[in-house]
């Protein structure tokens, strides 16, 4: 039987009282934002745009929800319940969106997201003051998502600009910005990781934060605690289109480097290899005799490309760029970016299993290609062992995916070891184990020959672009 232990109440008193102190001595170590709100707000701007579209009727009565104009939403329901609804053509309306900015110069030069002025007609800044002034767009970045833009006024409040290279996970930060239209709504949080590659977007190292970030914020400044901006708010991941715990802003640094070349060129130049490349997989990696997953997999030259005259060659993991180690694939297209135009970088590679070094000459990167995908049937020849049926490809085939010669059409993928490496109908196989493919009979060829219960790697083309796949071979039958 448990005896019961009786406390004298001046005692617990005395608990209450230490706990109630320590939670209040918890809550002074946290940050009080309020001066910098008031130091920074009115170089905080709200961007509004305006856009012709063609209009059209809701396919049926009552079908376009009943919302107030000029919200976030506006173009998202007009594209289901009205634009793309197939309805007749009725001239044209104005769309409009919404989102954030900031001054970081007093004759008027306005930093903000390219995505919240792009294809607009019309840009109206409102100032803190209340003032509404039009801008023009000095000049825009698209692959970083930045763009300058310009009001004619003078003495205006500007924003002190910090380093972003010195932030670190952790530490408190601040946005400021308009979301779903109410403006200079302050919001409050950490930053939870730095470096962070999203999909598509090769040049930029994300900062990530759990700063509520919504619809309208886009544009605005992330300020650190002494008050200067690390920051451009700029994207969120969400599966509800609001605010779900994970923010991503530009690095203020590559945003203010953007925004040099900007005033000085009127585009941004990058450094450019001219190399596809792919993220090294456990499984690949073991077919390349590598002990950890890392680096970059080349998986396809193009042509009269800096790469291709260093003699960089398909199937090469880069592991180095001067000097700098490449952990992820997506590691090397921000070294390559920030590197000078016309300098010699030096790279380290596994080729065949051995490490060799290479020097390159940096060239400036040109226009985005798209690369198209073969999907006429040539002459049909089966590879069994792996459970695939392949074609030869025409000229014309070739010719749209800027292939020389080699390269056969994959038309259908049984069960096997083909679909398990996730090969699908519709690829190009380029290269087997190393073998370049040249046609439908060859691959069937080197298929029997591929030793069994080995992880290999396959080179396919697809319409986003060449990949390595990495294939187990089975037991020969």
């Amino acid at each position: 039987m448990k005896r019961k232990v009786l406390l004298p109440l001046s005692r617990l008193m005395g608990g209450v009282i230490l706990l109630s102190l320590f939670t209040f001595a918890q809550a002074r170590d946290l940050p009080d934002f309020t001066g910098l709100v008031e130091q920074n707000s009115a170089a905080v701007v709200n961007i509004s745009t305006t856009q012709k579209v063609k209009k059209h009727m809701p396919i049926g009565p009552n079908e376009m929800p009943n919302l107030p104009k000029g919200t976030p939403w506006d173009d998202l329901f007009r594209h289901f319940f009205g634009d793309e609804g197939g309805g007749e053509d009725h001239g044209s309306e104005e769309a409009q969106s919404l989102g954030s900015g900031f001054i970081i110069d007093a004759d008027g030069y306005i930093l903000t997201n390219n995505h919240v002025v792009d294809d607009a007609d019309e840009i109206v800044v409102l100032l803190s003051d209340r003032r509404e002034l039009k801008a023009r767009v000095v000049g825009s970045d698209p692959r970083s998502d930045i763009v300058l833009l310009k009001v004619d006024a003078h003495n205006l409040p500007v924003v002190k600009i910090g380093d972003s290279d010195k932030l670190k996970a952790g530490q408190w930060v601040m946005a400021i910005g308009s979301p779903f239209g109410f403006d200079h709504s302050v919001s409050a949080g950490i930053v939870s990781a730095l470096g962070r590659n999203l999909p598509s977007e090769n040049y930029v190292p994300f900062i990530q934060t759990d700063v509520a970030i919504n619809p309208g914020n886009s544009g605005g400044p992330l300020f650190n605690l002494d008050g200067e901006v690390v920051g451009i708010n700029s994207q969120i991941y969400s599966r509800t289109g609001g605010f779900m715990g994970l923010s991503f802003a530009i690095p203020i640094d590559v945003a203010m480097d953007v925004v040099t070349q900007l005033k000085t060129k009127g585009y941004v130049a990058r450094g450019w290899l001219g190399v596809l490349i792919q993220d090294v997989t456990r499984d690949l990696a073991e077919s390349f005799g590598m002990k950890t997953p890392s680096g970059a997999l080349v998986s396809k030259i193009l042509d009269d490309s800096p790469a291709a005259k260093a003699g960089l060659k398909t199937g090469d993991v880069i592991l180095e760029f001067e000097g700098k180690a490449i952990n992820h694939s997506s590691d090397l297209p921000q070294l390559v970016a920030h590197a000078p135009i016309g300098s010699i970088a030096r790279l380290k590679v596994l080729r065949n299993g051995k490490i060799e070094m290479l020097k390159v000459k940096i060239a400036e990167l040109p226009p985005e290609e798209k690369l198209a995908e073969a999907n006429t049937p040539g002459s049909k020849v089966k590879a069994d062992r792996l459970g695939l049926s392949v074609a030869d490809l025409n000229a014309e085939q070739r010719k749209a995916l800027q292939l020389e010669r080699n390269g056969v059409l994959v038309q259908d993928v049984q069960d096997g070891a083909a679909a398990d490496a996730g090969i699908r109908p519709g690829d190009v196989i380029l290269k087997i184990n190393g073998a370049d493919v040249d046609n439908a009979a060859q691959l069937h060829k080197l298929v029997q020959a591929l030793p069994a219960g080995k992880s290999l790697p396959v080179l396919v083309q697809r319409r986003s672009g060449p990949v390595f796949l990495a294939l187990r071979v089975p037991d020969a039958k």
